[in-house]
This record gives structure tokens, sequence and C-alpha cells, in this order.
């Protein structure tokens, strides 16, 4: 897989109202950082009201330091369970 120098990652109010990327527990029991390669499949597979943030690829190891994860999930599709409205639960 190409990865791009930027990707989308859908962000969920954290602690002390600070947005934070999602990351979630795969079916494989590792911590997976959603990412997306495109805007448009980050609104189709999150929901179209699903906030975000643009992350150069370069920053990944930044962002794990601070949010933990083992792998980087692209372009998932989160099942309608895991939503709320047209946002991530």
């Amino acid at each position: 897989m190409i990865v791009p120098p930027a990707l989308y990652l859908p962000i969920v109010p954290g602690s002390d109202n600070q947005q934070i990327a999602v990351v979630r527990t795969l079916v494989d029991g590792r911590r997976g950082l959603l990412a997306y390669t495109a805007l448009d499949r980050l609104a189709d597979k999150c929901g179209n009201e699903q906030p975000w943030m643009l992350v150069m690829t370069s920053e990944l190891g930044r962002l794990k330091q601070e949010q933990p994860f083992d792998v980087v999930a692209f372009d998932i599709d989160v099942p309608a369970p895991m939503r709320q409205g047209a946002r991530l639960a």
C-alpha cells in the first residue's frame, strides 16, 4: 500500500475538552489508529458529520507517543452500531 503524505484522522472529545484521534481495539486485540487516505472515505465510513484532523504521515510517531497504538488501520468501515448518528460514538 502506498501511504499518502497526509492522513485524515477522526477525532472525538477527550479529557479537558481536548480533541483526540480515535484509537480502537481491533478484532485481533491490537490497538488501531483509525486513518483515512481521503476525506470522502472518512465521511463515507465514519459518518458525514464526523470531526477530523489532518496529520502529516511523518507525525505519526509523535502521535503514537501521545496516544499509544499498535497499527494504523487504513480506510476501515465503522459499523453502524459503533456510530451515533452521522459520527463515531
